[in-house]
């Protein structure tokens, strides 16, 4: 579910990963992203949520 999420608000799924200040600094950055670039840099951000929700998930399953 939180991969999905990822897909459409990426710094809500990090800090529903355990990540809150990435996830601060990720949404002070991917707001003007969005804005300035016409959603250009949001695959970006995806690839961040998705790397730290497979860390999250590695770390939990050892």
């Amino acid at each position: 579910m939180n991969y999905l999420l990822a897909l459409l608000l990426p710094p809500l799924s990090i800090l529903l990963a355990g990540r809150p200040i990435v996830a601060i600094v990720s949404f002070l950055i991917w707001v003007p992203a969005i804005i300035f670039s016409g959603g250009l840099g949001h695959p970006a951000f995806i690839v961040l949520a998705w790397i730290i929700i497979f860390e999250r998930n590695r770390d939990r399953a050892t």
